[in-house]
């Protein structure tokens, strides 16, 4: 459902995604670790079609994101770390107005929007203006209109971020289900504990390129640490840097 080819984005002299490739079945739960700067949310926006590769391609259920960005965007969501809400506009206007852009049924809005609603514990905001919710329940308002659709694939960046452990649970509980019905979910996240409690397989983007993907246990055997996550992500992470170093001596 997810197919990376070759990416590769460069900011001026700055190379943000460096030849990444990687493919990302259906119903798969991949979640993708990595230092700040590592390139995480720049793949996100090449994967999203927000930004143009320098080179290499980017798909989304086979319809390439550059050049057919109507089929690719029918079938996925995408909830950034702060997503944009229209602050004038209440959560339920909201909702409905992305169901609307879906080109959803009224029928259907209703139906998907109240359970998901419900499930995400925003009955007691619908009508209140979104300027004057806090962050978690603007997140929660933008996870729910981005589940309206049913999208195909569903990619979020730093979902955990303002959500108290309560709601933090809700969201695991509702993606971890929609993955094992058929939806492809696509995580970036600073958190490790989320990425090894829900994710199929994990990903490791470190300056710029992807060092390693696998399951737990595959990542574990390649950093020859049997240890927390933690401690395959630091030693995978430090075996990358003290390779580029190496790389740049001998330049």
């Amino acid at each position: 459902m997810i197919e990376l080819f070759h990416l590769h984005k460069k900011f001026g002299d700055l190379v943000a995604v460096r030849d990444i490739s990687l493919t990302v079945g259906k119903g798969e739960f991949f979640a993708v670790l990595g230092p700040n700067a590592a390139g995480k949310t720049t793949t996100i926006r090449l994967l999203t079609g927000l930004i143009k590769p320098t080179s290499g391609s980017a798909r989304i259920a086979g319809f390439d994101v550059q050049e057919q960005p109507m089929e690719a965007r029918r079938r996925m969501a995408y909830v950034p770390d702060f997503p944009f809400l229209y602050d004038k506009l209440t959560p339920w206007e909201f909702i409905r107005f992305t169901g609307q852009l879906f080109r959803m049924e009224e029928a259907r809005i209703q139906q998907n929007g109240r359970e998901l609603v419900r499930r995400f514990n925003l009955m007691d905001y619908l009508n209140k203006p979104i300027e004057g919710l806090s962050h978690g329940t603007r997140q929660r308002t933008a996870i729910v209109s981005a589940l309206l659709h049913d999208p195909e694939v569903f990619i979020i960046d730093e979902p955990m971020v303002g959500l108290d452990p309560h709601h933090a649970r809700v969201v695991k509980d509702v993606l971890k289900e929609r993955s094992q019905q058929g939806m492809t979910v696509f995580v970036s996240t600073h958190q490790l504990s989320v990425a090894e409690e829900m994710a199929d397989r994990i990903g490791i983007i470190h300056q710029g390129r992807l060092i390693a993907a696998g399951t737990p246990e595959e990542l574990r055997q390649q950093s020859g640490q049997q240890g927390p996550l933690e401690q395959t992500f630091l030693a995978l992470t430090a075996l990358e840097a003290n390779h580029t170093e190496e790389a740049a001596a001998k330049k």
